[in-house]
């Protein structure tokens, strides 16, 4: 069925119709219930060639990926937050572009994916401190979605991100109710907003019990499963180990798990190891009973959010920056319990 057999069974204008499927907002409620409604019912499908011609779109929102520098989000978080943006791009009829360029080429990309018109938009990921993507997105006119933000610089740009500050120091709390004080810290690579803001969650919650901060247990790594097996391998076997550990990721963790098993310990007795969980579709923190004791905030709603916020923009034409901040949810599992060795 083609655009204008469904124009003439709604007895609607093709345009109008269009639109509808388009999410324009001078469109009504009902009319883009309807229509929708009526394409599902006969399975119309937008020729996407045809909507560009229409619309004067690209139908596509790109996402650049570096090669080398950005290892925090080139991994299966990456592809969970893609899966939920793709989610969004679907729903609308529209496809998605990634762009694999080396970390020198990242600033051209942008530019030429807006001189060639191949995309409406841009969802940046994995922001830095002083990052310079956002000055030259906007520079070249092109909307967009920070996945996360940039520490001292959140204000005139659409953003979503978790409150990874206050996540960390509740975790970092929990651990020193429990008992612990030489709770070592294994984080992502520091030159990330994300794993800055955590490591500051870290300290202020020391800071606020009088707890001396402690370099030789502080890591910023990539998150892999082998570097938190190594860190915590050599943490365990030092003269004066932790008694706890927190993680900025679920793979990691479970890199510490493998450690604590190998040096003889029981994770949730003889050490307390609390995580980031991003809630990955096929990597469940357990079942009934969560295994570790997590911060947890679903990277795949993020991404459809994320996608949601950018398409809104765009056939709206509003450039009011949108901003959302979303608290994690602190769930207990077996992975966490009283220090051991407190008197």
């Amino acid at each position: 069925m083609n655009l204008k057999t469904l124009s003439e069974l709604l007895g609607l204008s093709q345009t109008t119709v269009s639109r509808a499927l388009n999410g324009y907002p001078e469109v009504s409620e009902k009319t883009r219930l309807k229509v929708q409604q009526a394409a599902r019912k006969y399975n119309y499908s937008p020729n996407t060639r045809a909507q560009s011609l229409a619309t004067g779109r690209a139908m596509a929102i790109g996402h650049v990926i570096p090669m080398s520098s950005n290892h925090e989000m080139v991994n299966p978080i990456f592809g969970d937050f893609i899966a939920g943006a793709g989610e969004a791009y679907a729903k609308a009829g529209y496809d998605m572009l990634l762009s694999v360029v080396p970390d020198s080429d990242e600033e051209q990309a942008y530019r030429r994916m807006a001189a060639r018109g191949s995309v409406d938009g841009i969802i940046v990921h994995g922001p830095r401190k002083d990052d310079p993507r956002v000055a030259i997105l906007k520079e070249i006119g092109m909307p967009f979605v920070v996945h996360g933000r940039m520490m001292g610089s959140e204000t005139g740009y659409s953003w979503l991100d978790i409150n990874n500050t206050r996540s960390f120091q509740r975790a970092t709390d929990l651990l020193l109710d429990l008992g612990h004080k030489r709770i070592a810290l294994l984080n992502g690579i520091e030159t990330m907003d994300f794993a800055a803001r955590r490591r500051a969650g870290y300290l202020e919650a020391l800071r606020k019990r009088d707890i001396p901060i402690d370099p030789s247990l502080m890591f910023s790594e990539e998150m892999t499963e082998q570097n938190g097996y190594a860190v915590s391998k050599a943490l365990l076997a030092g003269p004066n180990p932790p008694t706890a550990f927190l993680v900025s990721s679920y793979i990691m963790a479970i890199g510490v798990r493998r450690a604590i098993g190998r040096a003889g310990l029981t994770m949730g007795s003889d050490v307390s190891v609390v995580t980031h969980d991003d809630d990955l579709s096929y990597l469940k923190n357990g079942h009934d009973i969560p295994s570790f004791t997590a911060t947890r905030s679903s990277v795949r709603d993020a991404g459809k959010t994320c996608a949601e916020i950018l398409l809104g923009s765009i056939a709206s034409g509003n450039e009011q920056p949108v901003q959302e901040l979303w608290e994690t949810e602190l769930t207990l599992g077996r992975s966490t319990g009283p220090n051991p060795n407190k008197p």
